[in-house]
């Protein structure tokens, strides 16, 4: 990597590293670019080269934060599939699910942060837009994961929309507010619940 491209990464490191640090601590509503840039100590131009407009370095903050919580995933899920080999689908989903609840139960800050922002909407997004997610491939890992046991699946996107929305609707208030009940009481039935779904849909 030249000086150039380095400077480059160094900005925009500086610029999601701010940028976050003062949306979990101001709020996203009372944060504004000029805060943002000033807090990096670069021009608002600086800002426009990387993104178009707040809610731009919102949707890339949201992706960099989930590409960590996917990667920690698929990293555990992989030692579980080295361990059994014959693992069934929706426990590969769970381990997956429950990788990604327990990270985010023990970040508050990130989860508040990220708000019910884990949901279908993003996954598309993350899908078509290459530059938000690059070190983990969503798509490509969801249908080697759904495919390796030979299953076949009436709708696997429909199962996938049904699951992620499942988890982000139900998973918030108990991590940010604690309610209906505890994510550890709430963690049984909500896995009960991805084995009915991926039986509902398994052909």
């Amino acid at each position: 990597m030249g000086k150039a491209e380095e400077n480059k990464k160094i900005k925009l490191n500086s610029l999601l590293s701010h940028s976050y640090k003062l949306f979990t601590t101001k709020g996203i509503s009372d944060t504004s670019i000029s805060d943002i840039t000033n807090s990096a100590g670069v021009a608002k131009g600086t800002f426009y080269f990387y993104f178009h407009d707040k809610q731009d370095i919102i949707d890339h903050l949201i992706a960099r934060k989930a590409e960590g919580l996917l990667k920690k995933a698929s990293d555990r899920l992989k030692k579980h599939e080295a361990a059994n080999p014959d693992l069934p689908v929706e426990e590969k989903i769970i381990i997956i699910a429950d990788s990604i609840i327990t990270d985010l139960d023990k970040d508050p800050r990130l989860a508040r942060f990220l708000n019910r922002n884990l949901n279908f909407g993003f996954y598309v997004k993350a899908y078509t837009d290459e530059s938000l997610i690059q070190s983990v491939n969503v798509k490509e890992d969801y249908d080697r994961m759904i495919n390796s046991n030979g299953d076949n699946w009436k709708d696997s996107g429909l199962m996938l929309y049904t699951i992620i929305e499942l988890i982000s609707s139900s998973v918030h208030n108990i991590i940010i507010n604690g309610t209906p009940c505890d994510l550890a009481t709430y963690k049984p039935y909500l896995f009960d619940s991805i084995r009915a779904i991926v039986a509902t849909f398994r052909a």
